[in-house]
């Protein structure tokens, strides 16, 4: 396997209060964008695409049972979705697996009119982002 560039993202681990909870939804949409179950233990889960993969663990050493989004940390994960036909079907999916549509109000485009995303958010407090942008990566 070819290394990795510098810079790339090589692990996330997200602590979570429900692991069960966690793996319908988080697991759910790792596995419906093409990520593989990498390991699993007692209090947790692993995902891998590429050389990046997400760990969901559900530490005893939490110190809440929430998450909280607009507290300094982590805001959210977004991912890239080739196209707004399949934005549309995941966003549709996933109320059926745990997730509810933030900012309903200017979906799909909360984020700009060069930017179609669902900006969805779990029973725990994660929000996660399914952008397909319009004009392509920014530089």
């Amino acid at each position: 396997m070819k290394r990795p560039v510098n810079g790339v993202l090589h692990h996330v681990e997200i602590w979570v209060p429900d692991l069960d909870a966690a793996i319908a939804s988080l697991g759910w949409l790792l596995e419906t964008l093409g990520y593989t179950l990498l390991q699993s233990w007692r209090h947790g889960r692993s995902w891998q695409l590429g050389p990046t993969y997400l760990v969901i663990e559900q530490s005893p050493a939490l110190t809440s049972d929430r998450h909280e989004r607009c507290r300094p940390g982590l805001n959210h994960l977004a991912f890239h979705i080739g196209d707004k036909a399949t934005v549309d079907t995941l966003t549709t999916d996933a109320t059926h697996h745990g997730w509810r549509l933030l900012f309903a109000d200017r979906h799909p485009y909360a984020g700009g009119e060069q930017h179609y995303a669902a900006y969805l958010e779990n029973d725990d407090g994660f929000e996660v982002e399914l952008v397909c942008d319009l004009e392509g990566p920014p530089g």
